[in-house]
């Protein structure tokens, strides 16, 4: 079995990889079933029994979000998640340990810690299926990165996450728990690129010190590679390797390039889920030096191969992707649009769905009661028969309660 044979097994790519069409067809189905839910709330005589609002909404007609504000405003709360964990401190290098390089000498590698980069998918792909006009990003935004970082093996207490922030109760992040992992299709895992940009990193110092090979479709020798990156290009503004000192300058410095790529513009375009993550870190490498991406890529694979023409048709457009990101450095414009869409969403949103921990109490003291959980009277009253079916059966089975004896 190989990787890709792995990969293919995974929920991330059985449930959440999808071709450009989808993904557009998906969000617009999601755009217009929230907004056609905020209008009928809106012009409907029930919408004020919802938990926590108040009563006598105005009959007006309301401006909901296109699919293009809804990305936006997706977008602008990834990078407020991205913010949060900083806020809070938690470091973005988790974890460090001493490894030895190739040429014997200790050095240190730092992992990254993935809980950054799991809270925003977490987000988007809640945002898949449901809208920011039904729920406001602000209010699912700390629940992503609690879930997170129990998730990525980084866990904190709830209360002690909670008191970091301002105006945020330990209710308001456990309360749209469930419905988050509704959203997720209850699949936690994220496979992020990385682990394969580290790998890659490592392969290429072992390269430049003369203890690399290629891969198993190509045959040459350790010297051979060596001599190959030794001739390829020189980035531009600097000189050609003469040794292996610069080669691992230059590997180095589009490590950190990449690096920085992965954890800005692959976490806040849509290159999760429409690229794996090998095609990602690949890509990343390419922006920062296109030339050692592709000697990287002629080690592994023959010259002219079917294959590698795809790979690299492939990388290209995710690497354009990430090249045009606009949302992961927003300018003075962006930024004045984000806010006048932010502005819009107060004015749209879903009155019945605006307070989550009513809505969860709620659900928790009537599970049945239509619109404690958006479920529809039919579907509602068939779990109260199961659970009462259930209870009967109980009955039966252990016998009936023993009653309270009175002394």
């Amino acid at each position: 079995m190989t990787e890709d044979d792995i990969y293919r097994t995974s929920t991330q790519y059985r449930l959440w990889s999808f071709t450009p069409e989808t993904l557009a067809s998906l969000r617009a189905t999601t755009n217009a079933a929230a907004a056609a839910g905020v209008k009928d709330a809106y012009h409907s005589p029930k919408w004020d029994d919802a938990p926590g609002e108040g009563h006598g909404a105005p009959q007006v007609d309301v401006d909901c979000l296109t699919v293009e504000e809804e990305q936006k405003i997706i977008g602008y709360y990834c990078l407020q998640t991205l913010e949060l964990v900083d806020f809070c401190e938690y470091p973005t290098k988790v974890k460090v340990r001493r490894e030895y390089c190739c040429n014997g000498v200790a050095r240190i590698l730092t992992v990254l810690s993935c809980s950054q980069a799991t809270a925003v998918q977490y987000l988007k792909r809640f945002y898949l299926t449901n809208s920011p006009m039904t729920y406001h990003p602000k209010g699912i935004m700390p629940t992503a990165v609690y879930m997170a970082m129990k998730s990525e093996d980084n866990f904190h207490y709830v209360k002690t996450f909670a008191a970091q922030l301002p105006k945020i109760t330990t209710e308001d992040i456990l309360a749209p728990e469930f419905l988050l992992t509704q959203g997720l299709r209850f699949t936690f895992d994220v496979r992020h690129p990385f682990n394969g940009l580290e790998g890659g990193f490592m392969e290429l110092l072992a390269i430049a010190n003369g203890k690399g090979q290629g891969g198993p479709l190509v045959n040459k020798t350790p010297k051979e590679v060596r001599e190959e990156m030794m001739a390829i290009s020189p980035v531009p503004g600097s000189g050609k390797a003469t040794n292996a000192k610069d080669l691992v300058l230059r590997i180095q410095k589009a490590h950190a390039i990449a690096k920085e790529l992965l954890k800005t513009s692959a976490l806040l375009t849509d290159a999760y889920f429409l690229y794996t993550p090998s095609q990602i870190w690949l890509s990343t490498l390419m922006l920062a030096d296109e030339a050692l991406a592709r000697f990287y890529i002629d080690s592994k694979l023959p010259a002219m191969s079917e294959m590698k023409l795809k790979l690299l048709a492939t990388l290209e457009r995710c690497a354009e992707m990430l090249r045009e990101s606009p949302i992961a450095h927003p300018d003075k414009e962006e930024k004045k649009e984000l806010k006048r869409i932010d502005k819009k969403l107060v004015q749209c949103q879903n009155p019945r769905k605006m307070d989550l921990v009513g809505i969860n109490e709620a659900q928790k003291r009537d599970p049945d009661r239509n619109g404690g959980d958006g479920l529809d009277e039919s579907v509602a009253a068939k779990r109260k028969l199961e659970r009462q079916k259930s209870m009967k059966e109980s009955d039966d089975l252990f016998g009936p309660a023993i009653p309270d004896r009175k002394t």
